[in-house]
């Protein structure tokens, strides 16, 4: 399968062919030939990829593919050399849309927007957007339920490399909108229905180290998430570095707690390195978070991941990855750290470049999404073979305690990426609207999806 390129032939689609594999779905049939025996299992839903086989590239996404991937799968560092392969992008070719599962729906929900980053739905189903790069939100608004906004409006602008942001205190009649900044968390009035800020910002927690636009480190986006119970508040650091662990570092690759008046700091966990997305199980509370992992030693390392965080949890970084395996070039460091380090609960194919995530707290979708996460893959550049440009959903243990990941991720949009390997959508957000719906960012394209579903048409 290394060189072949695998596309999804339906009913609803354009019959794309390349190389020697092919899966066919029609009315709820799937063949698929030329792949080998443990993909054509995965394809059909039979089985997740697993060992080598769930390591590839962007050629064996599909909706429906799954994957486990563990520690032991992991290569020695510098089985391959380091690469820089970054994305080729390219506008959306005449035909290409993202592809969904069956019975599911992409559509286009709004386009011509600025880098758009993070999307987070308001309790009355506005969806707040920031623009990263422009430094500011942007409120989107389909009251009438069209699918496509009839509002779009600026909420606030001169901000500092904004990106996540939430609604205080949980549920549905918010007071204030915080507002992540790359240096600090910032917040608004807010009341339900707001499109634009009704007074000015106040400082909630100053002097958080920012970031630059660094390949391999400087790692600038901060989320900020609150407790089930509104006592606490979360906010996620990265590193500054790709692997350092100099002065320069000092409370970074860190998860940050305060009480919502920016009172209290701790350290909740530390050793993660670059958290971007975090989000609260709807109804364990716990911390989970999806991260990158470092760069520059091999196609195979490390595997960026998805995890529930401890309290007081190391994660390995920048000395150690994946459990005790300790980073080539900090041999020897920290050896009392070795047996403390957390293996995180999904392991995810490395240089994905996980960005948001979000539990899908709808009822449109069927029931066994509820309480499921679902994160979006910005996509690789230190990789032979590219990954990531998706969106993946993190199923979850059906019985015994709650909340519990099985450890396996299923490709639930994809398509992003054409035969020839360029790029024409990078997902960054994914955020439940009030109708069930999934909405994803693009800021490759500019774009913001929807997805829907539809079970007549399953």
């Amino acid at each position: 399968m290394n060189k072949d390129v695998l596309r999804t032939v339906n009913t609803r689609a354009p019959i794309l062919l390349a190389g020697a594999a092919l899966l066919v779905s029609c009315a709820g049939a799937r063949i698929v030939t030329g792949a080998p025996k443990e993909e054509r299992a995965a394809l059909t839903g039979q089985a997740a990829l697993t060992g080598q086989a769930a390591l590839g590239g962007y050629t064996t996404d599909a909706p429906g593919v799954r994957r486990h991937i563990t520690p032991a799968d992991m290569p020695a560092p510098y089985a391959t050399k380091s690469t820089d392969n970054g994305a080729k992008l390219v506008p959306r070719p005449e035909g290409a849309w993202p592809k969904v599962p069956e019975g599911f729906k992409a559509e286009l929900f709004a386009q011509g927007l600025q880098r758009p980053r993070s999307a987070t739905a308001a309790p009355n189903g506005d969806l707040f957007i920031t623009e990263s790069a422009s430094n500011r939100i942007r409120v989107l608004r389909d009251a009438d339920g069209d699918g496509k906004p009839e509002g779009n409006t600026l909420f606030t602008e001169g901000l500092t490399m904004p990106f996540g942001v939430a609604f205080y205190p949980p549920g549905n009649n918010p007071k204030f909108l915080y507002v992540a900044n790359t240096d600090a968390i910032i917040r608004f009035p807010y009341k339900n229905g707001d499109t634009q800020a009704s007074g000015k910002s106040e400082v909630v927690v100053a002097g958080i180290p920012g970031g630059g636009r660094l390949r391999g480190g400087g790692h600038w986006t901060r989320d900020v998430v609150f407790s089930k119970d509104g006592k606490k508040m979360y906010v996620s650091v990265g590193s500054l570095t790709n692997v350092g662990d100099g002065p320069d570092e000092a409370r970074r690759a860190v998860v940050l707690e305060f009480n919502p008046d920016g009172s209290g700091e701790r350290t909740f966990a530390t050793g993660i390195r670059n958290p971007v997305g975090l989000a609260v199980h709807p109804e364990t509370g716990s911390l989970w978070t999806s991260v990158n992992e470092r760069d520059e030693i091999g196609d195979e390392l490390v595997p960026d991941y998805i995890t529930s965080v401890k309290d007081g949890g190391f994660y390995g970084f920048p000395w150690y990855y994946i459990g005790p395996n300790q980073d080539p070039r900090h041999e020897g460091k920290r050896p009392e750290l070795r047996d403390k380090v957390i293996v995180p609960d999904v392991l995810l194919q490395s240089h994905s470049a996980s960005l948001e995530l979000c539990f899908y707290t709808g009822k449109q979708f069927p029931k066994e999404f509820r309480n499921e996460i679902f994160a979006a893959e910005h996509g690789s550049w230190n990789r032979v073979k590219r990954t990531g440009y998706k969106v993946v959903r993190v199923p979850f243990h059906t019985s015994g305690p709650k909340g519990r990941a099985t450890g396996e991720y299923e490709d639930f949009m994809t398509g992003f990426v054409t035969p020839e390997g360029n790029v024409w959508g990078r997902p960054v957000g994914v955020t439940v609207g009030k109708d069930g719906s999934l909405f994803v960012t693009d800021d490759a394209g500019g774009t913001v999806w929807k997805v829907s579903y539809d079970k007549s048409k399953k």
